[in-house]
């Protein structure tokens, strides 16, 4: 199983990973011949209370999507009353560490826009991708481990 143990810093447990265009939209652009614009590295907080992955709007716009959809989102800050959110598609890729360096990887994933930068960090990592890893938050010794 590929993993990675990294330290839990003052942002809470942050991991490096990378956005691209879904597979569908790397396929049609190559089809019309297109440009294919290159990942988008990102810095991304794991968020076990997000149901679902967001990503920073400048990600997506650094890689030309536009909306595929929208959906309801309670936040906090919204409390019993949904707001709407618009829904991109992507493919997001979390490197793993050696001696199993086979990264986990979705070619396509629905997540939601949202503005994050201000908070230093370009995604959440919501359950969405959780239900397939296997996550260990030490606060004791400081580290969290994903497996996937």
């Amino acid at each position: 199983m590929a993993h990675f143990t990294l330290p839990i810093g003052p942002a809470g447990p942050v991991l490096s990973a990378f956005v691209a265009v879904s597979q569908a939209r790397h396929a049609a652009l190559t089809a019309a011949g297109q440009p294919v614009p290159s990942p988008v590295p990102i810095r991304a907080l794991v968020d076990t209370g997000a149901s679902c992955t967001c990503v920073d709007a400048s990600v997506l716009a650094a890689l030309g999507l536009t909306p595929t959809g929208s959906t309801q989102m309670m936040t906090p800050s919204t409390g019993a009353t949904p707001h709407e959110a618009l829904q991109y598609d992507v493919a997001l890729a979390i490197p793993a560490a050696p001696p199993n360096p086979q990264p986990f990887y979705k070619h396509t994933l629905p997540v939601v826009g949202s503005e994050l930068s201000i908070q230093g960090i370009d995604a959440l990592i919501g359950r969405d991708i959780l239900k397939d890893c296997l996550l260990t938050y030490n606060g004791v010794v400081g580290f969290f481990t994903l497996a996937f």
